[in-house]
Protein backbone atom coordinates (compact mmCIF):
# COMPACT_ATOMS: atom_id res chain seq x y z
CA UNK A 1 0.00 0.00 0.00
CA UNK A 2 0.93 3.64 -0.53
CA UNK A 3 0.80 6.52 1.49
CA UNK A 4 -1.61 8.99 1.78
CA UNK A 5 -1.69 12.73 1.42
CA UNK A 6 -3.12 14.14 4.52
CA UNK A 7 -1.68 17.12 5.97
CA UNK A 8 0.46 20.04 4.37
CA UNK A 9 2.69 21.90 6.99
CA UNK A 10 3.14 25.63 6.38
CA UNK A 11 5.88 27.48 8.68
CA UNK A 12 4.59 31.53 9.68
CA UNK A 13 4.99 33.99 11.46
CA UNK A 14 1.11 34.39 12.55
CA UNK A 15 -1.11 30.69 12.94
CA UNK A 16 -3.91 31.84 13.97
CA UNK A 17 -4.00 34.53 11.46
CA UNK A 18 -2.61 32.49 8.54
CA UNK A 19 -5.63 29.58 9.55
CA UNK A 20 -8.68 32.43 9.39
CA UNK A 21 -7.42 33.33 5.78
CA UNK A 22 -6.80 29.73 4.72
CA UNK A 23 -10.32 28.90 6.42
CA UNK A 24 -11.84 31.49 4.82
CA UNK A 25 -10.15 30.31 1.28
CA UNK A 26 -11.21 26.78 1.73
CA UNK A 27 -14.23 26.87 3.84
CA UNK A 28 -12.37 25.05 5.98
CA UNK A 29 -12.91 25.38 10.26
CA UNK A 30 -10.14 25.28 12.55
CA UNK A 31 -9.57 21.65 13.99
CA UNK A 32 -7.16 22.10 16.59
CA UNK A 33 -4.92 24.47 18.28
CA UNK A 34 -1.50 24.40 20.35
CA UNK A 35 -1.02 27.62 22.44
CA UNK A 36 1.83 28.96 24.47
CA UNK A 37 0.12 31.64 26.71
CA UNK A 38 -2.26 33.39 24.65
CA UNK A 39 0.01 32.77 21.10
CA UNK A 40 -1.28 29.85 19.16
CA UNK A 41 1.84 28.18 18.04
CA UNK A 42 0.72 25.50 16.25
CA UNK A 43 -3.07 25.68 14.45
CA UNK A 44 -5.02 22.79 12.56
CA UNK A 45 -7.31 23.20 9.96
CA UNK A 46 -9.87 20.55 7.55
CA UNK A 47 -12.90 20.61 5.65
CA UNK A 48 -15.68 20.26 8.35
CA UNK A 49 -17.81 17.77 6.01
CA UNK A 50 -15.52 14.97 5.13
CA UNK A 51 -15.12 12.19 8.36
CA UNK A 52 -11.40 11.19 8.06
CA UNK A 53 -10.68 7.93 9.40
CA UNK A 54 -8.75 4.63 8.70
CA UNK A 55 -11.63 2.74 7.33
CA UNK A 56 -12.93 6.40 5.39
CA UNK A 57 -13.28 5.15 1.66
CA UNK A 58 -12.11 7.38 -1.01
CA UNK A 59 -10.09 10.60 -0.90
CA UNK A 60 -9.43 12.87 2.22
CA UNK A 61 -8.91 16.14 1.63
CA UNK A 62 -5.81 17.15 3.61
CA UNK A 63 -5.65 19.04 6.29
CA UNK A 64 -2.92 22.48 7.09
CA UNK A 65 -1.19 23.02 9.75
CA UNK A 66 0.40 26.04 10.32
CA UNK A 67 3.38 26.25 12.85
CA UNK A 68 4.39 29.56 14.30
CA UNK A 69 8.49 29.83 13.24
CA UNK A 70 11.18 32.66 14.42
CA UNK A 71 11.96 33.48 11.07
CA UNK A 72 10.27 35.37 7.35
CA UNK A 73 10.10 33.76 4.25
CA UNK A 74 12.71 35.11 1.90
CA UNK A 75 12.01 33.08 -1.52
CA UNK A 76 9.42 31.42 -4.02
CA UNK A 77 7.82 28.47 -2.65
CA UNK A 78 8.89 25.28 -4.07
CA UNK A 79 5.81 24.11 -3.29
CA UNK A 80 2.16 25.92 -3.66
CA UNK A 81 -1.60 25.13 -3.08
CA UNK A 82 -3.49 25.08 -6.32
CA UNK A 83 -7.16 26.31 -5.79
CA UNK A 84 -9.88 25.74 -8.17
CA UNK A 85 -13.71 27.57 -7.65
CA UNK A 86 -16.60 25.80 -7.56
CA UNK A 87 -19.36 28.06 -7.39
CA UNK A 88 -17.82 31.03 -9.48
CA UNK A 89 -15.54 32.32 -11.88
CA UNK A 90 -12.03 32.56 -11.31
CA UNK A 91 -11.95 36.25 -11.57
CA UNK A 92 -14.48 36.35 -9.35
CA UNK A 93 -12.88 34.48 -7.05
CA UNK A 94 -9.77 36.05 -7.43
CA UNK A 95 -11.38 39.18 -6.30
CA UNK A 96 -13.02 37.87 -2.95
CA UNK A 97 -9.35 36.12 -2.35
CA UNK A 98 -8.01 39.77 -2.27
CA UNK A 99 -10.90 40.81 0.05
CA UNK A 100 -9.35 38.28 2.37
CA UNK A 101 -6.32 39.67 2.22
CA UNK A 102 -4.37 37.78 -0.53
CA UNK A 103 -2.25 39.66 -2.94
CA UNK A 104 -1.02 39.18 -6.77
CA UNK A 105 2.52 37.39 -6.90
CA UNK A 106 5.12 37.76 -9.67
CA UNK A 107 6.71 34.35 -9.88
CA UNK A 108 8.02 34.98 -12.90
CA UNK A 109 4.84 34.32 -15.26
CA UNK A 110 4.33 35.36 -18.96
CA UNK A 111 1.51 36.57 -18.86
CA UNK A 112 -0.24 33.65 -20.84
CA UNK A 113 -0.85 31.39 -18.13
CA UNK A 114 -4.62 30.43 -17.77
CA UNK A 115 -3.87 31.06 -13.77
CA UNK A 116 -3.58 33.46 -11.25
CA UNK A 117 -1.02 33.76 -8.71
CA UNK A 118 -1.54 34.95 -5.40
CA UNK A 119 0.19 35.21 -2.49
CA UNK A 120 -1.28 34.62 1.29
CA UNK A 121 -1.19 37.60 3.98
CA UNK A 122 2.43 36.10 4.81
CA UNK A 123 3.81 36.24 1.17
CA UNK A 124 3.10 32.23 0.35
CA UNK A 125 2.22 32.16 -3.59
CA UNK A 126 -0.45 30.05 -4.57
CA UNK A 127 -2.63 29.66 -7.18
CA UNK A 128 -6.14 30.03 -8.70
CA UNK A 129 -7.34 27.92 -11.47
CA UNK A 130 -9.37 28.68 -14.04
CA UNK A 131 -11.59 25.92 -14.33
CA UNK A 132 -14.41 25.20 -12.27
CA UNK A 133 -14.53 21.11 -10.29
CA UNK A 134 -16.75 20.26 -7.85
Amino acid sequence: MASKFTELAIDCADPRGLARFWCSVLDYEVLEEENEGDDAVVVTIGSPRVPEGKNRPGPVPPTLTFARVPEGKTIKNRLHIDVNPTDREQDEEVRRLLDLGARYADVGQTGDESWTTLADPEGNEFCVLAGRHP
